[in-house]
């Protein structure tokens, strides 16, 4: 776990009980009894650069550099006792057609294996309005949780026929089992990076180092040994640069969100 996250989460760590209504936002929280909650929110990353869009007051940072293990392992040390919900906040790919790059999908439910989990996230109309300007689309739907990045149009097409899910990513499913057993409120804000028509390149995967960065020298590296990757490399930064200046545009507009208890655990088949 990054400094950040791990000292903002010492502060809270005499802070006890648990609010049902999750406000976000800066300074002092609210929760259904009107009593004072200051503990953050836990925002769950893959990357560093939604990390970094995601810090700020009242929100504690995890980021699992695109490793579901490590993240696993990250939550290990987080008491639930010291946050007072969960958000899975980020970049997806996406497997429903008709989203593009840009597009912003606001869960209502968590989907891996057999295992569904429902996410909650209150938005006024006056939020939404301001969400989708600057053409910027909002939609609610599903997410896919997946061990490994699905790159493949074909595993795409295959995964949505199969569960419905508006997108894909590898930390939702783990941010919302989390969530789940420590009774926790969650909520995911993933916006499209790659879109359902769009292979992901291997370089581009291959390029991520173990602290979430951009490998630089690697991305050199495979384009000298296949220059016929650069098109592919291009159009998928392209789309990645847009989809992190939509989530830019969710971290400011979330402030001052509900983030809703509901029933975690929706279905498990025995």
């Amino acid at each position: 776990m990054g400094t950040g996250a791990v000292s903002e989460l010492a502060e809270h760590q005499q802070q006890g009980g648990r609010g049902r209504n999750v406000t976000l936002g800066t300074g002092d929280y609210l929760n259904a009894g009107n009593a004072i909650d200051p503990r953050p929110i836990l925002i769950v990353t893959g990357l560093v650069q939604e990390a970094r869009i995601a810090a700020g007051p009242g929100m504690a940072v995890i980021c699992s550099s695109s490793s579901p293990t490590q993240l696993r392992a990250l939550l290990t040390v987080v008491d639930p006792q010291t946050i007072r919900g969960v958000i899975s906040f980020g970049v997806a790919g996406g497997l429903d057609p008709s989203l593009r790059s840009g597009d912003v999908v606001l869960a209502t439910e968590v989907l891996s294996g057999d295992t569904r989990w429902a996410a909650g996230l209150s938005l006024g109309n006056d939020l939404i309005d301001r969400l989708t300007s600057g053409r910027r689309r909002v939609v609610r739907g599903s997410l896919a949780g997946a061990e490994e990045v699905v790159t493949k149009r074909a595993c795409k097409a295959a995964l949505h026929s199969e569960t419905g899910a508006s997108a894909v990513d590898m930390e939702s499913h783990i941010a919302a089992a989390y969530a789940a057993e420590a009774g926790l409120p969650f909520a995911a804000v993933r916006v499209i990076s790659d879109p359902a028509h769009r292979a992901l390149p291997a370089l581009a995967r291959a390029a991520i180092k173990p602290n979430g960065q951009i490998d630089l020298a690697a991305v050199l590296r495979g384009i000298v040994r296949n220059p016929a990757a650069l098109h592919g490399l291009v159009s998928t930064g392209i789309d990645f640069n847009r989809a992190l200046r939509s989530l830019r545009g969710c971290r400011d507009y979330l402030i001052g969100t509900e983030l809703i208890e509901s029933e975690v655990l929706v279905s498990k088949a025995a």
